[in-house]
């Protein structure tokens, strides 16, 4: 045996030496030097040797031992085909690698222990197929590859005791057949289920009897010193995998992308393999095929060749699971294209719209153009276009475009042709209209009438209904205006004109005149109310009602019966008001209001008695929550999907705290005193029933309101800094517009386009009851979102890229943040609303209907959710008004387009992110990268949502102006990008402008951000997603609107704007420098959720951006909304709930109170719907009305959010038509009543706004990146990599000096200081808020001219006007004094001002420099001068 050989080897090697030492001459010299040689064997024993000698071909056994080779290089023992044993052991070798033993075929024994080995190469046994013994023990071996001894089909013994291995690969021992001596004892074996292969591989040994082994546990402490030979599955925790989730069937066209689910859970990590028709795929082979970090299967451009069914294995140690097979089927082999609609002949009026359908099947997909007349191009127009689906759109029809049109339907097959003409006929309109006349008898008289139409229009005359008589006394000219001789007394009446076109008869149309009208009327709180309104008209005018030019919905507080009465229930101060009856119908409309008065009787309420009692429980019970959330929140790691959003949506400024705070007492302690009544008078006050304005006396209201804080938080900003909110915003919002200072101002309430819906009128949400609506019973919105919204497939945009949708999100992280519940508690006992499922607030869970996969797999009957918090002065909260107000929901966020998102919506929080301490205007910043540039700083404080799972994310969150900066790697990059383009300009500024204060840098720097933002989303992101239709909605800007409140609309920031879901990619690419995937691959999008280390740690923000505009992005197609990462995987954590972003989204439109989608048809000037077929021009596609059908029952149920995300996009938009009406309503209103819009006049000088024009995304991109030199014009648009790629050098740059001050004496300019009381006018008395209008002797709080503190004496000629022009131009100054308009003054010797339009403009004299050492200043002087010198003329200089 061999060991016995060794130890035997002294002795042998005496006796060898005396052979050696008789041999002949030949044999020593083909001998190496210094060492023993006898016939085959070469001994070189104890010679310091650093390197294998070379010996001759035949030598048999080769000793090496004790020398101090370190290395082996390949090929070391090269022909040396005939070596039987090899000894290297007590040597210092450090590893082997590959071909180290190259030509030993016939090698038996291999000697390596007593070294320093640490690595061992996968193939660095390879081609030892005679080998029988291997010592490789007493070395320092951590790992081993599986792979290490496969190649050893002869192996008997293998010795790797004493070593370091902690780990050993399943499958490492699994190729030794010959194995009979195997020993592992003495490492460092962590014994966990990673290892039950190998406990199972050494019970085999023991039983069969034919091998011994040795194996020993070292960690964990409890399994210390056990043989591996007796571990069981139990004790190393292994689980057998098990599936959470499954891929579904699906169905494909070429081109697509399609990803196919699988996730599996078990200890070790299962191994995923992918099956298709039972073969396992090989992902090397084909490059579109790639197996994502969570097991998903995405397949690329498919192709015919990839149909068949498909199977996920699970595999470990503890064994495997299949998923059930699922099709992959692919429609249509290469085939000619076939017509599926042709253009039919159409005829189409004057001034309207027409389609002439095309669309066309075949394969590939076949391309569809159209040709005017003689096959001509079709003409430029923006007003034609070709739909999606292949029809030809021609809008605003005028008589040029009738004519014959053809259809072609091309692809590499062959190509077909249509053709059909459009029709164009001008609808009969009068030219000329008959006039009332007085005529005497016997007289003549002409009724001119002309008409104009196409074809020409037919003019007929009646009379009382009847044809004029056939006699001569009445003709009809050829212009078609009758003639009546010899008038006689019996013609006098009513003669009618009607027209006819062809054989259409034409109607006669009224005007709606009301039959009814509403009038002035005073009723008691408490009381029901009914308003009278009717009309008539033809045809048959639709009522509707408006509220102080809100417009009514359907809902628990009104109710329009079918005449058109309006039904007030439950009346309260809320409701007065002036009221708006409009009758409407497709000739006109009228209108009529009325003005509702409500008196509160000063009588005893039934809940008064529990006041003192409910408000202590309820300040009690909600502060209970409150804490429990947060211990629960911040004394460790999240633990599901609850608490990660729980804890993502926790507001971080105090101020948002306590006011949500004292909104959720204050609703708290209204409940428990409906409660305590309940049970004296046995009535359920949540229902409909129960008189709300009947529960508590106003002066028991007043005090809840201040004990609960509310009337504490309710904020007002008089904005008397008037100096300062001339020329810079601040961060809360307020103070924009100085009429009203808190529109747009962050911390108030969503503003509404129609009043809320509400099961009891003013805050229980649609759905949170089992009440039927239209006769039929809300649909859960989980069952909407796996009906009809989640979706496997991706289709590809042809023209915009991810970028379009990662800007919408940047986006609106800077215009709306609901302010959520802060507690993940019910407050009625305390219970985790994940726990309970009840609708107990602040819980509204997410229930599951009961064959929802979610529910099988996890065994949970809800999903978490929680209401938003309300805004004290609503809902329950109303009261504070003594009356009830529907709920409304508060704004976190300023509303306009500011940069809130890089600077913050608070004082508290902008400070927060500043860098205070050096003085430069700039932000905070973190680690610098290898690039030179910085990372955004790490937030402080308790653990944050980015460190969940500290062995896989050790980083904490960064910190940025939006708490949501982390919520996905995309995003995240892109705060990066902005945070750094601020300190950026800052530091241009700075080197402008030396003499400017840090707060003068910082604020020019804010303002110079937003402008940015502003232009970007309106000259290059808008266009691209309103299309030319929703551009002309939006309109050209006009200047500012002071009567525009620009504060984010409810039904936008819950519905409309969520578009942008329906736009995300499942996975988010990371792209190198050649626009190939980094070394980490690409990332699934749940996998990118709140993983700030990815940035830190696998290659900065370069990588994600160039994924965003060098990838296309998803198209939303009505079939394919939210993939699955998104509504199966959102949040997803081991063993927990993940939630359901699309389910989410529906669930908050019900919570707030959101109309249905059929109220925003009606207000977009679209028909109502009263059937599902009236959805057909915007729902086109038959399976998704039949699927809102099932769901819904009736079209007025349908939710928003569904119905927007379905309807069918408008031509060159990314948006349906109701859609796109809210959208541009929106955008409207931000642009509008924005006092400081980059573009009106004032904001920025026209030199600076000429060149904000120049700003773009990829500039901005190529600034602020690591290290992009390399992008497209228009990050927006799909561009191919390289030759649509240009130089960032190309790209046009803002010009900053525009920005530098042209001063000669900048010592004070540029210094916030210097905008003391001295620059301040008077506001008018129209202009100025109730507790400060002025008296005539007093002085208010006026404009300062700032630019003379900030930019320049050549940029101080006008100062913008507080709100538009004020009525009166008379000023007053520092002392209060009236100054008349063009008066001048002077304020001290150095300063002369003057008015002009109500602005006071102070010159500040310069003086020149003196000739000697002490001048003086005389009394009455501004300038210094020399005694017993002449006075130095006086430089009649000034600065403004």
């Amino acid at each position: 045996m061999a060991l016995r050989t060794v130890r035997n080897l002294p002795c042998f090697l005496s006796v060898l030496g005396v052979l050696l030492l008789s041999s002949g001459p030949s044999r020593v010299s083909s001998c190496p030097s210094r060492c023993l040689c006898f016939r085959t064997t070469v001994r070189c024993m104890h010679l310091n040797l650093e390197s294998v000698p070379a010996v001759l071909p035949q030598t048999t056994i080769l000793d090496l031992r004790f020398n101090k080779i370190k290395d082996l290089q390949p090929g070391s023992f090269r022909r040396l085909k005939n070596l039987n044993t090899l000894l290297l052991n007590n040597n210092h070798i450090r590893r082997i690698p590959r071909g180290a033993f190259e030509d030993l075929e016939n090698l038996k024994y291999l000697y390596l222990y007593k070294n320093e080995i640490q690595a061992i190469d996968r193939e660095a046994f390879k081609g030892l197929v005679s080998l029988e013994q291997l010592y490789l023990h007493f070395n320092n071996i951590e790992s081993l590859e599986p792979e290490s001894f496969s190649h050893l089909p002869k192996l008997e013994r293998l010795f790797l005791h004493n070593n370091r291995i902690t780990h050993l690969a399943l499958g490492t021992f699994s190729h030794l057949q010959s194995m009979k001596r195997l020993r592992l004892d003495s490492n460092s074996l962590h014994c966990d289920c990673e290892l039950l292969w190998l406990a199972d591989l050494l019970k085999q040994y023991a039983e069969s009897g034919n091998a011994q082994a040795a194996a020993t546990c070292n960690y964990p402490s409890r399994l210390q010193g056990r043989s591996v030979a007796t571990l069981t599955a139990e004790e190393l925790n292994c689980e057998v995998p098990r599936i959470t989730s499954e891929p579904q069937d699906v169905d494909v066209t070429s081109g697509n992308t399609v990803y196919f689910t699988c996730r599996a859970e078990g200890n070790p990590k299962p191994q995923i393999i992918w099956l298709r028709n039972n073969n396992a795929l090989n992902m090397r082979d084909d490059t579109r095929l790639n197996l994502l970090e969570d097991g998903t299967l995405m397949i690329q451009d498919t192709r015919e060749t990839d149909q068949g069914v498909y199977q996920c294995m699970a595999k470990n140690v503890a064994g495997e699971v299949k998923t059930s097979e699922v099709t992959l089927r692919y429609f249509r082999s290469p085939s000619r294209p076939s017509f599926v609609i042709q253009p039919q002949n159409t005829e189409v009026l004057v001034g309207e719209s027409v389609t002439l359908e095309c669309s066309a099947t075949g394969q590939p997909q076949p391309r569809v153009t159209w040709t005017k007349g003689d096959h001509t191009a079709l003409p430029v127009d923006p007003r034609i276009n070709i739909t999606p689906s292949g029809g030809l759109y021609i809008q605003n029809v005028n008589q040029a475009d009738g004519g014959q049109y053809t259809c072609f339907a091309s692809n590499n097959v062959d190509t077909i042709h249509a053709t059909a003409y459009i029709i164009v006929q001008a609808r009969p309109q009068f030219t000329v209209t008959p006039q009332d006349q007085s005529v005497l008898e016997g007289l003549t008289v002409d009724f001119r009438c002309e008409a104009s139409g196409y074809p020409q229009p037919v003019i007929a005359w009646t009379r009382g209904g009847s044809p004029l008589p056939n006699d001569r006394r009445h003709v009809v000219l050829s212009s078609g205006s009758l003639r009546i001789s010899r008038v006689a007394l019996h013609d006098q009446g009513h003669i009618t004109l009607s027209k006819t076109f062809t054989k259409i008869k034409v109607k006669k149309y009224i005007t709606p005149v009301f039959t009814s009208a509403p009038r002035d009327t005073t009723v008691e709180s408490g009381s029901d109310v009914q308003i009278p309104c009717s009309a008539k008209g033809e045809p048959t005018p639709i009522i509707t009602w408006g509220k102080d030019g809100v417009q009514i919905t359907e809902s628990g507080k009104f109710h329009i019966n079918p005449v058109g009465y309006l039904e007030v229930h439950d009346v309260g101060l809320a409701d007065g008001g002036r009221y708006e009856c409009v009758a409407r119908n497709s000739i006109g409309y009228s209108s009529s209001s009325m003005v509702l008065t409500v008196q509160v009787p000063q009588v005893s309420r039934e809940g008064d008695p529990f006041v003192s009692t409910s408000l202590e429980e309820a300040i009690r019970s909600i502060n209970s929550a409150i804490d429990s959330t947060r211990r629960q929140l911040f004394d460790g790691s999240p633990r599901t999907p609850a608490e990660l959003l729980a804890l993502f949506r926790y507001p971080r400024d105090p101020y948002t705290v306590e006011q949500a705070r004292a909104g959720e007492i204050f609703e708290q302690t209204l409940l428990l005193i409906q409660r305590h009544v309940n049970q004296g008078l046995m009535v359920d006050t949540n229902g409909t029933a129960y008189r709300y304005n009947d529960l508590v006396s106003p002066h028991f209201l007043d005090m809840i309101a201040n004990l609960s804080g509310c009337t504490a938080h309710r904020r007002f900003n008089n904005c008397s800094n008037i100096c300062f909110h001339q020329k810079y915003r601040t961060h809360d919002g307020t103070c924009n517009n100085l009429q009203h200072p808190m529109w747009g101002g962050s911390l108030t309430a969503f503003e509404r386009l129609l009043k809320p819906v509400y099961d009891n009128g003013f805050n229980l949400p649609r759905g949170a009851s089992e009440r039927r609506h239209s006769g039929f019973p809300l649909p859960l919105p989980r069952l909407v979102s796996t009906t009809m919204i989640g979706t496997e497939t991706i289709t590809p945009d042809d023209r915009y890229t991810h970028m379009l949708m990662q800007w919408g999100q940047f986006l609106d992280h800077d215009l709306d943040s609901t302010v959520v519940s802060l507690s993940q508690s019910r407050f009625s006992d305390g219970q985790l609303c994940t726990s309970v499922c009840t609708n107990d607030p602040p819980c509204f869970p997410i229930m599951f209907p009961h064959d929802d996969p979610r529910q099988r797999h996890n065994g949970a009957s809800c999903m978490f959710f929680v209401r938003s918090s309300p805004v004290c002065g609503s809902g329950m909260t109303s009261l504070l008004m003594n009356s009830v107000y529907p709920r409304e929901q508060m704004n976190q966020l300023t509303s306009y387009i500011d940069a809130s998102n890089v600077y913050g919506s608070s004082q508290h929080e902008a400070e927060e992110i500043r860098d205070l301490a050096s003085h430069r205007g700039m932000l905070q910043q973190g680690i610098v990268q290898r690039t030179g540039k910085p990372l955004l700083p790490f937030a402080t404080g308790p653990p944050t949502e980015c460190m969940r799972d500290e062995n896989e994310s050790p980083i904490p969150c960064f910190l940025a102006g939006d708490h949501r900066a982390n919520e996905q790697l995309g995003l995240t990059a892109m705060h990066t990008v902005w945070f750094r383009e601020h300190n950026r300009i800052a530091s241009e500024l700075l080197r402008l402008n030396p003499h400017w204060d840090g707060d003068t840098i910082y604020h020019e720097a804010r303002k110079i951000v937003g402008a940015q933002m502003q232009h970007i989303t309106y000259s290059h992101w808008l266009p691209k997603i309103l299309g030319e239709a929703g551009m002309r909605l939006l309109g050209d800007y006009n200047g500012y609107n002071p009567n525009i409140n620009a504060g984010i609309l409810n039904a936008f920031a819950t519905a409309a704007f969520r578009f942008g879901h329906t736009l995300i990619n499942p996975i988010l690419y990371r792209l190198d420098e050649n626009f190939q995937p980094i070394q980490q691959g690409h990332i699934s999008l749940h996998k990118a959720f709140f993983s700030p280390f990815r940035i830190v740690n696998e290659g900065g923000i370069d990588p994600l951006l160039r994924g965003l505009f060098g990838v296309a992005g998803k198209m939303r197609v009505s079939t394919q909304l939210l993939n699955t990462e998104l509504t199966e995987r959102l949040f997803s954590m081991a063993h927990s709930v993940a939630l359901d972003l699309a389910a989410m989204n529906i669930q908050r439109g019900r919570d707030h109170g959101i109309p249905p989608y059929n109220d925003y048809r009606v207000f977009c000037n679209l028909t109502s719907a009263q059937t599902f077929d009236d959805l057909r021009n915007e729902i086109q596609n038959p399976s998704v009305r039949e699927k809102l059908q099932r769901l819904y029952g009736t079209p007025q149920n349908i939710d928003l959010f569904p119905a927007l995300m379905a309807e069918e996009l408008v031509p060159g938009s990314r948006l349906g038509p109701t859609l796109m009406c809210l959208l541009a309503t929106q955008f409207k209103r931000l642009r509008d009543g924005d006092r400081f819009w980059y573009e009106n006049p004032g904001s920025f000088s026209p030199a600076q706004l000429t060149q904000l024009k120049q700003t773009s995304l990829a500039r901005v991109l190529c600034d602020n990146s690591d290290n992009i030199t390399r992008i497209q014009s228009d990050v927006f648009s799909v561009a191919k990599f390289p030759h649509s790629y240009g130089s960032c050098d190309d790209v046009p740059k803002i010009d900053l000096r525009m920005w530098q001050d042209c001063c000669e004496d900048c010592r004070t300019k540029g210094q916030f200081n210097a905008l003391s009381y001295h620059f301040r006018g008077r506001r008018s008395a129209e202009h100025s808020y109730a507790e400060e209008k002025p008296a005539s002797n007093l002085t208010g709080n006026s404009r300062c001219n700032s630019q003379a503190s900030f930019t320049g004496a050549k940029k101080c000629s006008r100062i913008k006007r507080l709100e538009g022009r004020l009525s009166r131009t008379d000023c007053a100054d520092e002392d209060g004094r009236e100054r008349g308009d063009g008066e001048s003054w002077k304020k001290n010797p150095c300063t002369t001002c003057q008015c002009h339009e109500a602005q006071v403009t102070c010159f500040v004299e310069k003086c020149p420099q003196t000739a000697c050492l002490k001048p003086v200043i005389p009394k009455g002087s501004c300038c210094p001068v020399c005694l017993n010198q002449p006075s130095q003329p006086q430089d009649n200089e000034r600065h403004v």
